[in-house]
């Protein structure tokens, strides 16, 4: 036996040297050092598609492309055998899962490594390169029963925009001084993608195209364990699991403990080299569009490591203490942790598929189906998104069901149809599903990274019911319409409810056809008309050539359904020639963006016009911005931001004039600051601390270990509200008489006194998320949207951001509204 025993090991060694002999490392290949630069996207993908060609335990895969065309991939690394036997090993993976139906897998690991999904956090794409050759060389045992997926850069587009600015501006030799240019990066940085967006934000909502691509790939396998890499602060420890409450409850305790043990190998390393960590501390568990807790709820051990560095470092940056952090150090310690990471799977293959298959099948919770009901645009939006996770629904029955109701926070009951939604947990992504639906998710801690409540329903705008009870359904696919002419037609309609119409209407504009809303409701022709109901004329249209075809074509096109009315006499409301039936114009519309204003907030502001509804915009720069180059446009949007001195007196008494003479600013979160409290504008802050003596007030004695426990009671992480909405007014068209609002902080306003209160918070009291005890007394009767006439043009406030990362569905008609609807006697240009 001992003899066999040396007989492996030098098999294993010769095998080493012989594939070490034949396979170039990262530095023979690129033709510099590992560290001593940073590499462009396009080589780092030149060499793993090199390893794949000269070695059998790699295969590449390419799944898609970014919005700029930079290619996403990932390589499978494992044994020869296993490689060989990829699609039969991923089979009986999900098998476990409940997912195929095979023989299962017991003696295998499915680990996943993402890296440099934030572009400037630079250093783990790097270490990819290198984790590669160790793992294919060095460490080959470990692929003898795991598969490693690893994907070197999620984020393309953003870490070139980090490398090619870096690589332009760095000195020669590079300077470790902070000072120097090449610590800091200009806007809007290489931590977004293409479009802005946080792609670690974006498991959840699937809204990026990086995202829904890599989910594509990711369900097919659902890896044992995913790891997230990550930089932050130059002066941090090295940080890995396990994470700090709060976990979601969904979380196994086998997810905690291993976790533990992983951190544990981790740390035997990290002791030998004298590096520093940290654990239990920072980043938690609970928000599921992260990539540590998304492929946690799918089954998954999924962890953040965290590497100092960040944008800042560079090359080379002295620390606060004096030592030089450089990118080899960076990308050895992501090198480290992952192999690391690979060992443990290796380890405990029986108990990461026993865990796994465990994990799958116990999925026994309080609230077993979620019954949605909304129009069809609003049930079509989810199930697109339901579909990219791969989670089962079907049509409800007509009966009746009982259980929570969203809009109460009661129990209710609900008579359902054929086209309501039914989302059950009885199903292999049961618990994604609870994570995803659930009324309020259970905080352990209120010290959180981020936003705490998400909730579908809400999110979406459906009148819902969280049943205790498995409740039925047949299956249910999208909801698709095919409309025909009606060549006898005085006009054509289309209803107005869901942001998918605002795409509907930037089409027909686009392309010239004259369109008109409604701002009061009508019943014409048999048809009911609500106020914001769009109708295009044909008398309007006499240009247009082949007129009821083009209409046809552009509402079948965005399966929308399209009626129509036979006379400009209405049985009911105003006449198609009342004033009250106005024309949409086209319009120029600017978008600030630059230095000031908050990138994810312009980059969602971008996303919405490019992606979401197709319609031009003009992108200004801060640094280009005055009041004279508005005199080309009708409608100014600021998104979120950190004006300061942007807005001096002279400028804005610029923009002032330029709103009296019929201009129209639409302002997001803390743009909101630029004309709050000024002169000539009527918002104002809103402060319980003015009715109050501060001298009476006694000071409050708190400890220093409490400190970040005590200033989290003034703030709001992102906790739904319920709102009234006067829909009367055109920012309300399209809605109820009520909105349920994402808050994001504790700053709030009064309401308007000689405007229009449009949607407003009556009530404090939050629906779902954390709302610190001190944060919630300014937000009784405090405006969201309003709307305010400024001579012939208006601003429209928007104090909560209906655009937060594209996830917030029944949030966008308002932008849309706003932008269409309101005051639309457009200024002439």
């Amino acid at each position: 036996m001992k003899h066999k025993s040396l007989l492996i090991i030098f098999i294993s060694l010769l095998t080493f040297q012989l594939t070490a002999q034949k396979l170039q490392t990262p530095d023979e290949f690129l033709g510099y050092k590992l560290g001593s630069r940073f590499t462009r996207h396009h080589k780092v993908v030149d060499y793993f598609k090199y390893i794949a060609q000269n070695s059998d335990k790699v295969k590449f895969q390419k799944y898609g492309e970014t919005n700029e065309l930079r290619t996403l991939a990932v390589a499978y690394v494992s044994s020869a055998s296993n490689i060989k036997n990829l699609e039969t090993i991923r089979k009986q993976h999900l098998t476990n899962a409940g997912i195929e139906n095979t023989t299962e897998l017991k003696d295998k690991a499915v680990v996943w490594l993402s890296y440099n999904v934030h572009g400037n956090e630079a250093s783990s794409t790097e270490a990819s390169m290198l984790t590669l050759y160790k793992l294919i060389t060095e460490n080959s045992t470990y692929l003898e029963n795991t598969v490693v997926i690893m994907d070197p850069c999620i984020n393309p587009d953003g870490r070139d925009r980090y490398a090619n600015w870096y690589n332009q501006v760095v000195a020669a030799p590079n300077n470790n001084n902070p000072d120097a240019r090449e610590h800091h990066e200009p806007w809007p940085s290489g931590r977004p993608n293409h479009y802005l967006f946080d792609l670690n934000r974006d498991w959840a909502w699937a809204t990026q195209v990086e995202t829904q691509q890599r989910l594509k790939v990711y369900n097919k396998w659902l890896p044992h364990i995913h790891v997230d890499f990550h930089e932050q602060g130059i002066n941090n420890p090295y940080y890995f699991a396990p994470a700090v409450e709060p976990y979601h409850e969904v979380i196994t305790d086998w997810q905690r403990e291993f976790q533990t043990q992983i951190g544990k190998n981790h740390a035997k390393y990290f002791d030998k080299n004298g590096w520093y960590y940290f654990t239990k501390e920072s980043f938690d568990l609970l928000y599921p569009s992260y990539g540590d807790t998304y492929p946690t709820y799918v089954g998954g051990i999924g962890m953040t490591y965290e590497q100092a560095g960040h944008g800042r470092a560079g090359l080379g940056i002295t620390k606060r203490d004096g030592e030089v952090l450089t990118l080899w150090d960076r990308l050895i310690h992501h090198t480290t942790s992952g192999i690391s990471t690979v060992e443990m799977a290796s380890k405990n293959t029986a108990k990461l598929n026993s865990e796994f298959k465990k994990y799958f099948h116990d999925n026994d919770f309080k609230y077993k189906s979620y019954v949605l009901k909304g129009n069809k645009s609003k049930t079509n939006a989810l199930i697109a998104l339901l579909d990219k996770h791969e989670i089962k629904y079907g049509t409800a029955n007509g009966k009746n069901v009982s259980g929570y109701k969203y809009d109460t926070r009661s129990k209710g009951s609900m008579k359902t149809s054929s086209s309501d939604l039914v989302v059950s947990t009885d199903q292999p992504k049961g618990r994604l599903v609870k994570a995803l639906f659930e009324p309020v998710a259970k905080l352990s801690d209120s010290i959180t990274y981020d936003i705490t409540a998400w909730s579908l329903p809400y999110a979406y705008g459906f009148k819902a019911i969280a049943s205790e009870k498995l409740v039925a359904s047949s299956p249910m696919h999208l909801n698709t319409t095919a409309s025909t002419p009606n060549r006898n037609a005085y006009a054509y309609t289309f209803e107005w409810n869901h942001i998918s119409d605002s795409k509907l209407l930037g089409d027909l504009l686009q392309q010239n056809f004259r369109v008109r809303f409604t701002r009061k409701e009508m019943t014409n022709s048999g048809q009911n008309l609500k106020a914001g109901s769009l109708l295009i004329t044909r008398g309007d249209n006499k240009h247009i050539k082949s007129f009821d075809d083009a209409v046809v074509t552009i509402a079948n096109k965005h399966s929308k359904h399209v009626s129509t009315i036979n006379s400009g006499f209405s049985d009911k409301g105003p006449d198609m020639g009342s004033s009250d039936v106005r024309e949409i114009k086209n319009q120029k519309i600017a978008v600030l963006s630059g230095d000031k204003t908050s990138s994810l907030s312009y980059g969602e502001v971008q996303y919405f016009f490019e992606q979401e509804i197709n319609y031009p915009y003009t992108a200004i720069n801060t640094d280009d911005f005055s009041a004279n180059i508005l005199d080309n446009y009708h409608t100014l949007v600021i998104p979120n931001g950190y004006y300061g001195s942007l807005f001096s007196k002279s400028k804005l008494d610029g923009l002032k004039s330029w709103i009296r003479k019929g201009g129209k600013v639409i302002a997001i979160g803390g743009a909101n600051r630029i004309f709050a409290d000024k002169k000539g504008f009527g918002l104002k802050s809103k402060s319980s601390s003015d009715d109050k003596d501060k001298s009476d007030k006694e000071v409050e004695l708190i400890n220093y270990e409490d400190l970040e426990r005590d200033r989290i009671k003034g703030s709001i992480t992102g906790a739904i509200f319920k709102t009234n909405i006067d829909n009367s007014h055109p920012l309300g068209f399209g809605y109820g008489t009520s909105y349920f609002t994402l808050k994001q902080g504790a700053k709030s306003y009064k309401y308007l006194e000689n405007g229009y209160n449009v949607v407003r918070l009556e009530n404090n009291a939050a629906y779902s998320g954390f709302t610190g005890s001190n944060a919630i007394d300014d937000l009784t009767k405090s405006l969201i949207f309003g709307e305010e006439n400024i001579g012939r043009g208006s601003v429209i406030y928007m104090i909560d951001n209906p655009l937060f990362r594209a996830f917030w569905d029944n949030g966008k008609l308002f932008f849309a509204n706003a932008l269409f609807f309101a005051n639309p006697s457009m200024k002439k240009l």
